[in-house]
């Protein structure tokens, strides 16, 4: 499977941002151990931005470029962002978001995520193994 991999603001600070919440794992740990969980013929593309409409544009070159899924973690952006949620409304391909914090046991203006409606699934607060998950329910999917 041909699979983007999404992730937003300051997902690329893992490690050094709030430890306690995310833990001591740097991005490019969360990369690797992504690629270890996959399978060996999956094709993993990682992107990260700070930036929303470099998400958008992202989730639209998903469309195509023919990827058969997409893994999201929108980050700050779940709670925010009209636009993302309308890209991934917008093109047919399953995509699955991803936090690596329970964002509903945080504060009260993380709890609602924007994008949810616009996902096959939506899995919080199980650290990096959320992604796996997510690699697991797009192969099912498939």
């Amino acid at each position: 499977m041909k699979i983007l991999i999404i992730n937003g603001p300051n997902i690329n600070m893992l490690g050094i941002r709030e430890p306690d919440i995310y833990g001591s794992r740097s991005y490019e740990d969360l990369i690797e151990f992504i690629k270890e969980g996959a399978e060996l013929s999956d094709e993993l593309i990682f992107v990260q931005s700070n930036h929303e409409g470099d998400i958008i544009d992202y989730i639209q070159r998903a469309y195509f470029e023919n990827f058969d899924g997409i893994i999201i973690n929108p980050a700050a952006y779940t709670h925010t962002s009209i636009g993302i949620a309308d890209a991934l409304k917008a093109i047919k391909v399953p995509a699955v978001e991803v936090h690596i914090s329970d964002i509903k046991a945080r504060e009260s203006y993380r709890s609602k995520s924007l994008v949810e409606d616009a996902t096959v699934a939506t899995i919080t607060g199980k650290g990096f193994d959320g992604y796996i998950e997510a690699l697991n329910i797009l192969h099912e999917l498939d």
